[in-house]
């Protein structure tokens, strides 16, 4: 019959081997394995054992935090998109890209400081301070602050997006403007608040969630959003904690490679939160 699938063809499909496509792709070009594992290259002179695992720890980290860009952007857009429940399947992604985060700094965790001195040096002024990817994962939850782009001098790409993400709204932004479209009387300056400074508190927005709260079977969309947001920043702050007992474990109270107060500076980020009303509301129940 002039419809039967040519027999070649057909023994190609059944061995899953798809001759559309018009090279054979192996698994080391399509994840382009040899520019990724040639990316580590340890500045120690004579070499010192410990660098590749600093190295390594910190590329890996970076390439998470990258995936988490992707999908806190696109979390923002499904929400712009009134598509709650697509939102919330990237919130759920995004916690566990943050517990893979989290668990690697056990990894780390096992240089010591003796180790660790023997590569400090070769760090020089290099520092995860001047991660860009962080920034723009803090920027799109909503700790914006102007003056961290100017970190970015040195990467004038990154400084863009920086530019960029700074003047856009968050993803609790997005969220605030979501609960407006359905009906819920969110305070309008939040709605028209200038989106280049970090959040702040807002009493009556505390009152809105209140309400939520209280019956959480009449609210069961936003509810769960807004328990999907507690879970992301709770992870982020056992992220962030994690982080300081390795720094502590590793180098006492000394300085950062980059000038930063090293544990200190940790230790004050703690205190940064996101979504504050979602943790005031916390207060009035009950």
């Amino acid at each position: 019959m002039a419809d039967d699938p040519d027999p070649t063809v057909a023994r190609d499909l059944e061995s899953g081997i798809q001759r559309d496509f018009s090279r054979d792709m192996s698994y080391g070009d399509y994840l382009h394995l040899d520019a990724l594992l040639s990316a580590q290259v340890p500045q120690s002179d004579p070499p010192q054992h410990d660098e590749l695992l600093f190295i390594i720890q910190h590329q890996t980290s970076e390439l998470w935090l990258k995936l988490m860009v992707h999908e806190l952007r696109s979390a923002r857009s499904l929400l712009d998109l009134d598509e709650l429940g697509p939102a919330l399947k990237r919130l759920a992604r995004i916690k566990h890209v943050q517990r893979v985060l989290t668990d690697q700094w056990s990894v780390l965790a096992t240089l010591t400081p003796s180790e660790y001195a023997e590569i400090r040096p070769y760090l020089a002024t290099s520092s995860g301070f001047q991660s860009a990817q962080y920034r723009e994962v803090e920027f799109l939850l909503g700790n914006k602050n102007a003056d961290m782009v100017g970190v970015f001098r040195h990467d004038p790409a990154a400084q863009e997006r920086l530019q960029a993400l700074l003047a856009e709204p968050s993803l609790y932004d997005a969220f605030l403007a979501f609960l407006a479209r359905r009906g819920y009387p969110v305070p309008q300056r939040l709605l028209e608040r200038d989106v280049t400074l970090p959040y702040r508190l807002d009493p009556d927005l505390v009152e809105v969630f209140a309400g939520v709260y209280a019956e959480p079977g009449e609210h069961w969309g936003v509810y769960e959003t807004c328990e999907e947001l507690v879970d992301v920043e709770d992870s982020f702050q056992q992220w962030r904690f994690r982080h300081l007992q390795v720094v502590q474990r590793t180098i006492g109270h000394k300085t950062g490679t980059g000038g930063s107060s090293g544990v200190d500076f940790l230790r004050r980020a703690l205190d940064l939160t996101f979504f504050p009303e979602l943790f005031e509301v916390r207060t009035r129940l009950g």
